[in-house]
């Protein structure tokens, strides 16, 4: 028989004969038993070892073993040895009862740990499940203040699991008393999967619910110290009324067949102190984040910038051509010559005159960043000219920019949209702080023009071909000032749409709607170039990558998309989501995507292969919003639960809890410097944090390595400030390339 041993991650693994390698949870040691190559010998051999430990010892817990593994053969069919272990035990037929720990009806001790387990999917008596979970309670409640917070987590999956084979098995008179006694004691950031789980009384419905079937598919991820794990193995080994490890000791193959809860739960095992309340990231459908779904490398560094020249702007050569010396009270220049006796200069003053030089800027000379990814990672277009210009423009205002901080907080401008009687949904603001895009519930859009320029069209194709091409102002004559208006409707959509998004150049707009589709349409023209069709059901999301051409989806089929502009097909779908993906945004170097869900997690997926290299786990409820740090290190996230996380992406660490919202977080965006988070919910409130003084103390030598399970108390108090508004409901916010605030939402009476 295979040794039987510890693992860090308590999780069972067969090998091609069977017989597991690692028997979860239990660190007994090995018997000196050989297990046989077909399963019937290995029945007898196990069996007969069973009776012959039970003939020796002839206590109660032994007993219960046999008892156990007759009513395991019983429900397998194995006629043959169950007689032969009935016959060895001189047990009567009569005796063996299924769910029964002892026969003819003795009395039975109070029920454990392993009652629990052992009566999971284990087809027994429908009337007990309310006394093992009982026992099951009483556990988690007496056990040390230490290892409660932990030890806790068993409780939802156990309830959800014994509550779903009791439909299953249509025990349907056991199946609404038990979950009436016990759904009252469950999280309360689980009464959402309760009440759908209070739903379901009939089988069929189990058959056709996805998230359901997703839960039961999926493990319950339970991250346990080495502590509570002990004080639970111990529990299990101490109790007399436990059967289920000395069947380990006789056939571990059995064992793992009546521990059928380990079927569904997966026990990760940490050194470390256990864990307090705070610490625990529990808040999933599935639980917490299992450790190795967060050591993957994360290139989570920035691309290096392009060479640009960025010549002086009106105000830099007036200051260079003030710069040669400071201005007497008479107005001539101290250091522009020597004033001769009539007053008039020498010619040395047009001399010390020097024309500012250009700037040049971007990734020459500088050192490529250790934690980038490789520039031909992924294929990324190039600069237009019209790009380089705008980064031009972009790195010429940042040079203005205002920083952020305690003792200087943001100025907010609110943009209130009055008389929005079709519904609000979805806002978006420009890069450069010129347009707005909003949707709408009757699917149509809006497109506003934020500066005093009006919006136009290009001129018709007859027209262009009369502009001469020579012209210095040639991109001024290809606009139709007689379309020239403050805004611009676009409709398309047949359902409301539910998000916007500009690109990059401001050339285009993306938009998905609840008709499945996502389409892109010219600011040009303002009219509907393609319509990508891959969603079966609705889109709640779609953003830009920061390079733009590429772009992602987030729908309630619980997938994510990665699109091309100029592919009407999808290159990558990422599925891993057990429920509907609710926001979706790229990483500043668009070389990952991060995605937030209704199961109430976090993933990041790396667009070359879309595999998820990070999954997280702390909130408890919908995550409705995201947002990537300019320097692409940190991730914010925000919810129905009114809490904004911050993340470290490098070690996948949760690092502060934003609290003060009522409502949920719809919306996050990060100052341009980093040090300011700005986030909008609909309760109607803008608040401002010091995420600063956050970084600051997850970059300091003091802060705890990756390698402790039990991450440092989430810093709290980084608030700067709250905002309300009159009575809307913030729906989006932008920080301008000056540090300007911009926040949107509708009036609502």
């Amino acid at each position: 028989m295979a040794a039987v041993q510890e693992s860090e991650a308590v999780q069972a693994e067969s090998e091609g004969s069977g017989v597991p390698a690692v028997v979860p949870g239990c660190n007994i040691p090995p018997t000196t038993s050989t297990a046989s190559s077909t399963a019937s010998s290995g029945a007898s051999s196990g069996a007969s070892s069973g009776a012959s430990s039970g003939a020796a010892t002839g206590g109660e817990a032994d007993r219960r073993t046999l008892l156990a593994v007759l009513n395991f053969l019983q429900r397998q069919g194995l006629k043959s040895a169950e007689e032969a272990l009935r016959r060895e035990a001189g047990f009567a037929a009569a005796a063996v009862t299924c769910g029964s720990g002892t026969p003819g009806g003795s009395s039975e001790p109070p029920p454990d740990v392993s009652s629990v387990l052992s009566a999971y999917r284990g087809g027994g008596d429908s009337t007990q499940y309310e006394t093992y979970y009982a026992g099951l309670q009483s556990f988690v409640e007496s056990a040390l203040d230490s290892h409660k917070a932990e030890l806790q987590l068993l409780l939802f999956p156990v309830f959800c699991h014994m509550y779903l084979e009791l439909v299953y098995n249509e025990h349907t008179q056991a199946t609404r008393p038990f979950f009436d006694r016990f759904h009252g004691y469950q999280e309360s950031y689980y009464s959402d999967d309760l009440r759908l789980l209070g739903s379901l009384t009939r089988r069929d419905q189990l058959e056709r619910n996805e998230v359901l079937q997703s839960f039961r598919a999926s493990k319950f991820v339970i991250r346990l110290s080495r502590e509570a794990y002990v004080s639970l193995r111990r529990h299990l080994t101490e109790t007399h009324s436990t059967h289920l490890l000395v069947i380990l000791q006789v056939w571990p193959s059995l064992f793992l067949r009546l521990w059928n809860l380990l079927e569904h739960l997966y026990l990760d095992v940490y050194e470390g102190l256990p864990r307090a309340r705070p610490h625990v990231t529990a808040g999933g459908l599935t639980g917490e984040s299992r450790r190795e779904a967060n050591r993957a490398k994360v290139f989570f560094g920035l691309l290096r910038e392009p060479d640009l020249e960025i010549p002086p702007d009106e105000d830099d050569e007036d200051a260079a051509g003030a710069s040669g010396g400071s201005v007497t009270a008479g107005g001539s220049s101290a250091a522009s010559g020597i004033v001769g006796a009539d007053g008039g200069g020498t010619d040395d003053s047009k001399a010390k005159k020097k024309k500012p030089k250009k700037e040049v800027v971007g990734g020459k000379g500088k050192k490529q960043d250790p934690n980038a990814p490789l520039p031909n990672r992924i294929p990324l277009p190039e600069l237009k000219d019209g790009e380089r210009l705008d980064k031009v423009l972009a790195l010429r205002e940042s040079n203005r920019r205002l920083r952020l901080g305690p003792n200087t907080p943001p100025s907010i401008c609110f943009y209130t949209l009055l008389n929005a009687y079709q519904g609000l949904t979805a806002c978006d603001i420009s890069d450069d702080a010129g347009l707005l895009a909003a949707g709408f519930a009757d699917s149509s859009m809006r497109v506003w023009s934020l500066t005093p320029r009006r919006l136009r069209h290009v001129k018709q194709a007859h027209e262009l071909a009369l502009v001469e091409k020579a012209a210095d102002d040639v991109l001024e004559r290809v606009w139709d000032d007689r379309t020239s208006s403050e805004f611009k409707l676009l409709l398309g959509h047949g359902g409301p749409v539910y998000a916007t998004a500009f690109s990059p150049d401001r050339a285009n707009l993306l938009s998905c709607s609840e008709d499945g589709s996502v389409r892109l349409w010219s600011l040009h023209t303002f009219s509907c170039l393609v319509a990508f069709r891959g969603h079966a059901r609705p889109v709640w999301d779609v953003a830009f990558s920061p390079h733009g051409y590429y772009f992602v989806s987030a729908g309630c089929d619980r997938l994510a998309r990665i699109w091309a502009t100029d592919h009407p097909q999808p290159l990558r779908l990422l599925a891993g989501h057990l429920a509907d993906v609710n926001v979706a945004r790229f990483h500043p170097n668009s070389n990952y995507v991060g995605t937030g869900s209704a199961d109430r997690t976090v993933r990041l997926w790396d667009v070359l292969n879309g595999a998820a290299v990070r999954t997280l786990t702390g909130h408890k409820g919908p995550i409705h919003s995201l947002c990537f740090s300019p320097n692409g290190k940190y991730l914010a996230t925000g919810g129905a639960d009114g809490l904004v996380l911050l993340w470290d992406l490098n070690h996948g660490t949760l690092i502060a809890e934003l609290t003060g919202h009522t409502d949920t977080v719809y919306a996050l965006r990060f100052s341009r410097d980093a040090e300011v988070l700005a986030s909008g919910a609909a309760d109607c409130t803008v608040r401002v944090w010091d995420v600063a003084h956050a970084f600051e103390e997850v970059e300091s030598e003091d802060f705890p390595p990756p390698s402790l399970a039990a991450p440092p108390d989430p810093l709290t108090g980084l608030s700067l400030g709250s905002y309300a508004t009159k009575c809307s409901p913030v729906v989006h916010l932008h920080f301008t390339r000056r540090n300007l605030l911009l926040a949107c939402g509708a009036y609502t009476s």
